[in-house]
């Protein structure tokens, strides 16, 4: 079983690497240059820290994008008991 999932991962990294491939040696020479200008004035820490940080990047994304999310925390909020002067200091009364 644990031969399945390992031959899946591998399947997809060489998917991923493949495209990426693609998308690299379809790029000019100038638009090369830039991304490698980019990617160098990023200090080791700096990519570590978008590489970490993009899934919640994602998160917040499709959260600022779906507007029922807003409706549905305030509503949740409004429905705890909590004292009349915290939500209030909290803007939800």
């Amino acid at each position: 079983m644990e031969s399945n999932s390992a031959a899946d991962k591998n399947v997809f990294i060489n998917t991923v690497n493949t495209n990426l491939q693609n998308f690299w040696s379809n790029l000019s020479e100038r638009q090369k240059s830039i991304l490698k200008k980019l990617w160098t004035i990023l200090t080791y820490k700096w990519q570590w820290q978008i590489i970490l940080n993009a899934p919640f990047l994602v998160i917040w994304g499709l959260d600022q994008t779906i507007p029922a999310v807003h409706s549905f925390d305030m509503q949740l909020i409004s429905s705890l008991p909590i004292p009349m002067i915290i939500k209030t200091y909290l803007g939800f009364s």
